[in-house]
Order: C-alpha cells, then structure tokens, then sequence
C-alpha cells in the first residue's frame, strides 16, 4: 500500500484525543474515514464535533459500543484499514473500576481483531502504551523490555497487545502493535499532567496542584504520533511488529512543569496534592523511549524531538488551551480521574 488516498479507513475511538487528530489527518490525506464514536444520547461525536481543519461532514460517522461483537463487525465491513485506538485510559479510574478496562480495553480489541480476521481487513493498526512497560529497568526502552502490569489499566492493554500478536501468529492477521510514549498536545485530556497544569495556569492559578514530581516520562506531541500511525500503516515491514513512538528525550514531571510555566510566561508554586499521587508500586518511575526500530521499519523521525522540540510543542499546546473557546471546556478546578 503507497499511501492511503481513496482507501475505506475505520478509526475507533475517532471522538478522542489522539483519534480525532488522526481522523483529521487521514481525511487531508484523500482517505474515506469512518469514525467509530461511543454511542451517547447526546448524540456527541467528543472532539470530532470541534474539530478546525476537517469536519465530521467529511467522514462518515458510526456511533457504537467498541464492547459489542456485533456492532464492530458492521463497523469494519468494507474497509481496507482499521486504526484500533479506542479504549480507557485513565489509570486512576482503573484503580476504581477494573473490570470496565478489560471489557474496553481487552475484549474491544478481541472484537476488532475477530471482525478484521472474518472480513480479511488489509491492515489493523493496534494501540499500545509506554505504560505496558512499568518503570524502565534499563533505558532507552526499546519493544524487547520486560512488560510489568504496575496498573489495571496497564495489564488490560498488555492484554490487548498479547491478542493482537496472537491473531498475527494464529491466524496472520495483517496486525501491527504501534506502542506511543506520552502523547500531548491540543484536546488531550485533563487527566494528563500536561493539560493539568496549563489550564490551571491559564485559569489564574498561582498554585498548581499535581501529582509526583520524580518521575521522568517521554513526551511525543501529537503530529509525530499521528505521522507514526500512518507510516505503520503503510510499511509491509511493520506487519507482525510491536513499535514504540517516542521523541527519545526524557524529562522529570517537575522539571516539565517549569517548562511550561516558562512557556507561559508565569511564575507559579507547585503543591502536591496526595489524592494525584498513584499508590507507590504502580506509579511509573521512568520512560524514555527507544525510537530506532520505527526510524528503521517506517523511516519515522519525531519532528518535535529534544527540548527544543518539546518547548515548541508545548507553546503550540499551551496557545491552544488559552483560547476561550477551548479553555471553556474543562474544568481546571476539579481533579480529574
């Protein structure tokens, strides 16, 4: 497969963050894009309806539930690729309600894989995380690490992954596992650390509440996760393979806050608040990414690498947030889980 013009594409979990920036791209990119939403009686299509560039009259849109077998099948038919992003992602949430994670997380991707194998779907594009891996035990990480379940959420996506490479190995599914490290950027949710701290800024907030401080993790904005699922769905090297997509640039939480106040050009006082931080063996204490094997299977380089590359993601997140439209929407005061 060259590129993706003119292809039937389904992207799960389309009204998300990640998704909805990647259903944005495929349409630019000449794609017939089916956006797979959760089905509310709202009849809200989550980001998909504030969507700039690429408006959801562009893609035909399903609403459904990725936990039934039934509906995901009719989701997939006729369609050349499927980009699997829906799920949970909250860890803290995960701590509260465990068993909505493996009926998301691992029997949604379970139906994706059992309705692409029946329908003999050209390519699945699986959604991984960093976390699967724990904390490092050695760095950079590359796919060949110990994968360790420090969260609910974490074991239903190893989970996930497991099944994804079994219908590869069982049944050669064309299944590629592509593995981000700490995507942001515009729309992400509050729960992350990064949209966390700038709209509590942008709120006026002097003191800004967070969780750990130690922790490093490795920050990949969102453009360069979206340029990495598309190359892997693209790359007939990729079929069959686990692929992490990081800036290979590691950063402590505390040190990413300063950054932003910096970018932001307040001066601020961190207070951290006890009900951000995650019970002590299942916080993460370090990601840093080894980016190589995408470099070398999809010729994938992060644009916004390195610290400078982080500071400009972050000015483009940050001017973002502070628009009134976009600020309007969360709520900085509440602790999201």
């Amino acid at each position: 497969m060259s590129d993706l013009t003119g292809k039937r594409v389904l992207v799960t979990g389309a009204d998300g963050f990640i998704g909805s920036h990647l259903a944005e791209k495929l349409v630019e990119l000449g794609a017939k894009v089916k956006a797979f939403v959760m089905y509310n009686s709202f009849n809200s299509w989550g980001w998909l309806d504030h969507i700039e560039k690429a408006p959801a009259s562009e893609m035909e849109i399903f609403a459904g539930d990725i936990r039934d077998p039934h509906g995901v099948k009719e989701a997939c038919r006729g369609c050349d690729v499927v980009f699997h992003l829906a799920a949970l992602i909250g860890i803290p949430y995960s701590y509260h309600s465990p068993d909505t994670y493996i009926d998301t997380n691992l029997k949604g991707t379970l139906n994706i894989l059992q309705a692409a194998k029946e329908l003999a779907v050209d390519r699945v594009i699986h959604t991984s995380t960093s976390e699967v891996y724990g904390t490092a035990q050695y760095v950079p990480i590359d796919e060949n690490h110990p994968l360790q379940g420090q969260s609910p959420y974490s074991a239903s996506k190893i989970g996930a992954d497991q099944m994804a490479m079994a219908f590869y190995r069982s049944f050669s599914t064309p299944v590629t596992v592509v593995r981000p490290f700490n995507t942001y950027g515009p729309r992400q949710s509050a729960r992350a650390v990064i949209p966390t701290v700038i709209t509590q800024i942008a709120a006026g907030q002097e003191k800004i509440k967070v969780g750990a401080l130690k922790p490093t993790r490795d920050f990949s904005f969102i453009d360069d996760t979206v340029q990495g699922f598309i190359a892997a769905s693209l790359a007939q090297t990729a079929i069959g393979e686990v692929i992490n997509l990081g800036s290979g640039f590691e950063i402590s939480i505390e040190e990413t806050i300063g950054l932003i106040a910096e970018t932001m050009g307040k001066s601020i006082e961190i207070v951290q608040d006890k009900t951000r931080l995650r019970p002590e063996k299942s916080e993460v204490e370090r990601l840093f990414a080894d980016n190589g094997k995408a470099k070398k299977l999809l010729g994938w380089t992060p644009e916004f690498a390195g610290r400078k590359g982080f500071q400009k993601g972050l000015q483009i997140t940050a001017e973002w947030f502070c628009r009134p439209e976009n600020i309007t929407r969360y709520k900085q005061n509440q602790y999201n889980i």
